[in-house]
C-alpha cells in the first residue's frame, strides 16, 4: 500500500512526547510468562518489554539472538553484493551465470524441511504449554525449508527493530498506548500498527468505532447508545458504482473532512507506510462497500489527489482485514483503472510502494497483460497500445512484462514474447473462478470526472 504524503502542519496542533533515547523504565515488564525481560529478539538491546521482541516467546534465548543477529549482518553484507551484481546486469535480458547458479543453490536449499529444535528444548517448550498455555510462538519444525525459516525469522527481527525505534522515539508506550483491538460493526479486529488516535483513546488499548460514520468512541455501552440515533447508512457523497450488493462512493475530503479524517485514522491500524491523518481536503475518497439489510459495510478504499501533476490514480488503497483474499483488493485496483480510463489518462499507484503494495499491483498487471494476450489477434504488439487499452502505465507494463520473462531484446529491438503457457494457466484459473470471480463492470459506473478546484 502507498503513502500518501506527509505535510509538517499535519500533527502540528497535536502534544509533543517526550522522548527518551537511552532509558529504559525497569518497572517495564515482558508480559510472556517466566521472562526476566532480558535481550532482545535483535540481538541488538540489552532488555525488551513486548512480545515481539521477547526471544523466549520465539523460542529462543538471548545468546542465540545475538548469534543469529551476527549471522543476519553478514548474509546481509553478501545480498547488498548480489543486488549491485543484479543491478549492473539488468541491462541483459538472459540471467547471468552467477545468477542461475544462485538460483539452484535455493531452489535446493528449498527442497528439504527444516529440523526444528533440539530434542530437549521442545520438552521444555512442551512443558511451558502445559503450564502457561499459548504463551509462545508455536514450533514451526517440519513445515517449511531452512531458507524460507531464515527468510521469516529476517522479517520477524526487521519487524520488532521497527517497533523498538518508535517506543525509544516516544511515539509508542509498548503494552499501555497502543490501541490491540477495535469493534467494528459485527467484528472484533486485531490492529496491525500504531495510528495516532487522541491519546486518552489510545491508552485504552481496545476502540469502538461506528462502521457508518467512522466515530472513535471508548465503550460499547457509548458505541449502543451512539448507535441508537446514529442516521448514516452508508458514507457520504456520491454513490458512482452500484452492482448487486456492491457500491463505490465518492467522498471529497474538502466536504468531508471529518469522515475521511476518522477513514485515515483507522486505516492506519493496517497500513504501516501511511503519514497523512488530517490533511485530507485535497484529495478525493473512494469508498467501497457492501450492502445487506442495515446498510452499506465498509470493505476498503482507496484515495486520490484532486489534481496530480504525476497523473497517479492511486494514493493510498487498503481492504479491511476482514475482506482480504475474497478479491476486493483487485477490484478497488481495477475501479481505479476504470476511473483512468473515463478520465483518457494512463494512471499508476503513487510511489513508493509497500511490499504488499507491489505484490498486489503485480498481480494485477499480469493478469491485465495476459488477457490482453489472449484476446490479442494481431501480429506485432505495441507497448503504447496496450497502455491506451488497459490505462496501465508503460513502465508498469515494461517491468512485468520483464518479471514474466515475456520480453526480449534481439537484433537492436524489445520483443514481446506471447507465452501460451502462462496465458493457458492465467485462463485455467479464470475458468476455475466463473461466477465467483469478483470483477467491476464499466457499465455500472456513473461517474464524470470532477472538475479542477
Amino acid at each position: 500500500m502507498t503513502s500518501l504524503r506527509h505535510s509538517d502542519k499535519d500533527l502540528s496542533h497535536r502534544p509533543k512526547r517526550r522522548r527518551c533515547h537511552e532509558t529504559y523504565n525497569f518497572n517495564m515488564k515482558c508480559p510472556t510468562p517466566g521472562c526476566n525481560s532480558l535481550g532482545h529478539l535483535t540481538g541488538k538491546h540489552e532488555r525488551h518489554f513486548a512480545v515481539s521482541g521477547c526471544p523466549l516467546y520465539h523460542n529462543l534465548s538471548a545468546d542465540e539472538c545475538k548469534v543469529k543477529a551476527t549471522t543476519r549482518e553478514k548474509h546481509e553484507e553478501e545480498s547488498k553484493v548480489q543486488e549491485e551484481s543484479n543491478r549492473h546486469a539488468t541491462r541483459h535480458q538472459a540471467p547471468t551465470s552467477k545468477q542461475t547458479r544462485y538460483k539452484e543453490q535455493v531452489t535446493e536449499m528449498r527442497k528439504g524441511r527444516n529440523s526444528g529444535l533440539p530434542k530437549e528444548q521442545k520438552e521444555k517448550y512442551m512443558e511451558h504449554r502445559q503450564s502457561h498455555g499459548n504463551t509462545r510462538e508455536p514450533l514451526l519444525e517440519n513445515i517449511t525449508s531452512e531458507y524460507d525459516l531464515e527468510l521469516f525469522r529476517k522479517a520477524q527481527a526487521r519487524a520488532s527493530e521497527d517497533l523498538e525505534k518508535l517506543r525509544i522515539q516516544g511515539q509508542i508506550t509498548e503494552g499501555s498506548n497502543m490501541i490491540k483491538t477495535i469493534l467494528f460493526g459485527r467484528y472484533e479486529l486485531d490492529t496491525w500498527y500504531h495510528s495516532p488516535y487522541p491519546e486518552e483513546y489510545a491508552r485504552l488499548g481496545r476502540l469502538y468505532v461506528c462502521e457508518f460514520c467512522l466515530k472513535y468512541m471508548k465503550s460499547q455501552t457509548i458505541l449502543r447508545r451512539h448507535m441508537a440515533k446514529c442516521v448514516w447508512k452508508h458514507p457520504p457523497g456520491d454513490e458512482v458504482y452500484r452492482k448487486g450488493a456492491i457500491s463505490v462512493f465518492e467522498v471529497d475530503g474538502k466536504k468531508n473532512k471529518i469522515y475521511c479524517q476518522n477513514l485515515c485514522l483507522l486505516a492506519k491500524l493496517f497500513l504501516d507506510h501511511k503519514t497523512l491523518y488530517y490533511d485530507v481536503e485535497p484529495f478525493l475518497f473512494y469508498v467501497m462497500t457492501e450492502a445487506d439489510n442495515t446498510g452499506c459495510h465498509l470493505v476498503g478504499y482507496f484515495s486520490k489527489e484532486k489534481n496530480s501533476f504525476l497523473n497517479y490514480n492511486v494514493s493510498c488503497i487498503l481492504t479491511m482485514p476482514q475482506y482480504m483474499r475474497q478479491g476486493f483488493g483487485k477490484m478497488l485496483i481495477d475501479f481505479s483503472y476504470l476511473l483512468s480510463k473515463v478520465e483518457e489518462k494512463v494512471g499508476s499507484p503513487e510511489r513508493p510502494l509497500s511490499d504488499l503494495g507491489l505484490i498486489s499491483y503485480r498481480s494485477y498487471w499480469k493478469e491485465v497483460l495476459l488477457r490482453y494476450m489472449y484476446n490479442f489477434q494481431g501480429k506485432e504488439i505495441s507497448i503504447k497500445e496496450i497502455s491506451q487499452e488497459t490505462a496501465v502505465n508503460p513502465v508498469d507494463i515494461v517491468s512485468t512484462l520483464q518479471s514474466l520473462q515475456m520480453l526480449k531484446y534481439w537484433k537492436g529491438k524489445h520483443l514481446v514474447l506471447k507465452r501460451q503457457d502462462l496465458i493457458d494457466e492465467w485462463k485455467a484459473k479464470e475458468t476455475k473462478r466463473g461466477s465467483n470471480n469478483k470483477t467491476i463492470d464499466p457499465s455500472s459506473l456513473k461517474w464524470t470526472p470532477p472538475k479542477g478546484t
